[in-house]
């Protein structure tokens, strides 16, 4: 738990307090660059906890899971600290691309350095203002530009503290991930930061239920870190627990027919999807190598050989794990009243 003080750029944040504060980054070309967050303190004592999103600059879902959490009127008995930053890479955000004008990964250039370059001086400026403050964070993502992925948290499954806070998110799916360097999750960690990762949808597509799991977790995370009052008749529901996937690639060119949807099961040997010959009478088979749930796809229905079409996340049980998909899928969103984030509790 963080010191009663809290200064970000120089701005002293008492406790029972909300600011926003434009954090400046250099300048690009005449332009000059913030990134704007909200940070909100309530009365008590507690953790402090930052939520970003569009790290990459195309990811949207994330600025408006943020925009629609900061509106709820339960955030008005928090405890602790919950600094919100809706846009990271506002760069990328600017041209609709994941990455910054130098074409680096932002997300790859962690811890960052007041010397290097403007990926890595972002890096520095944000992790300094912002993580280093904090005991835990939530990092927004969507798949990649094409690609959608049903909600899920990536984190360390082996770490039990992390992984509570997971499972209270209460995402579909919760998947192991080892940390990448470079990484924010990995230079979080060394610093003792640790950080829950929602993925969900598509970059540049605002995604309703993918946007409504986000708020409704952070919420839930919040809760189980005791920084809002709790539900007094939560019902718990686990998240369908996975520790490997990987990519299933096309093995011809050609037009992608998808017999196989997102959060939809697999067997080992099973039709996923055809690849035809767009003049040709020629069409190949997709079949899934193991067993699994399909966790993330292609949306494009033009394919060349060796093209990542389908994230599929290895399953030993399909029977767990379709229930438990097909509750989320079906019911998490219609259970959000329990969690006051129906309408009467926005603040318009």
């Amino acid at each position: 738990m963080k010191d009663k003080t809290l200064q970000i750029f120089n701005v002293d944040i008492p406790q029972g307090c909300i600011k926003n504060i434009d954090i400046e980054l250099p300048n690009l070309y005449n332009l000059p660059a913030s990134i704007p967050i909200q940070v909100l303190r309530g009365k008590g004592a507690g953790s402090t906890v930052f939520i970003s999103a569009a790290i990459h600059g195309d990811e949207l879902n994330g600025i408006e899971i943020i925009r629609r959490l900061k509106k709820l009127k339960i955030l008005k008995k928090l405890k602790g600290t919950l600094i919100l930053v809706p846009v990271v890479n506002v760069y990328g955000l600017n041209t609709l691309s994941r990455y910054l004008p130098d074409r680096r990964d932002l997300n790859r250039s962690f811890p960052g350095s007041t010397k290097g370059s403007l990926a890595a001086r972002i890096a520095k400026i944000f992790f300094d203002e912002i993580v280093k403050k904090c005991d835990y964070g939530i990092d927004l993502h969507t798949g990649a530009i094409h690609r959608s992925n049903l909600p899920q948290i990536r984190t360390n499954i082996h770490n039990e503290k992390i992984l509570k806070l997971a499972k209270a998110f209460e995402a579909p799916v919760i998947l192991h991930s080892e940390l990448r360097d470079g990484s924010l999750r990995a230079e979080a960690q060394e610093n003792g930061v640790p950080i829950l990762l929602y993925e969900a949808g598509e970059a540049l597509r605002f995604d309703d239920t993918s946007i409504k799991i986000g708020v409704k977790g952070i919420i839930n995370v919040l809760k189980e870190l005791q920084m809002l009052p709790p539900n007094l008749k939560k019902r718990y529901r686990t998240p369908l627990i996975l520790k490997e996937s990987s990519w299933l690639r096309a093995t011809e060119s050609g037009m992608l027919r998808t017999v196989k949807a997102l959060g939809d099961s697999v067997k080992e040997g099973e039709i996923i999807a055809f690849i035809d010959e767009p003049l040709g009478e020629r069409s190949f088979t997709l079949m899934s190598a193991f067993d699994g749930i399909i966790i993330g796809k292609s949306q494009i229905p033009l394919v060349q050989e060796g093209d990542a079409v389908f994230h599929i996340a290895r399953s030993g049980n399909l029977e767990v794990a379709e229930e438990r998909i097909g509750y989320f899928q079906e019911n998490a969103i219609e259970d959000s009243d329990i969690y006051g984030l129906n309408d009467e509790h926005i603040i318009e």
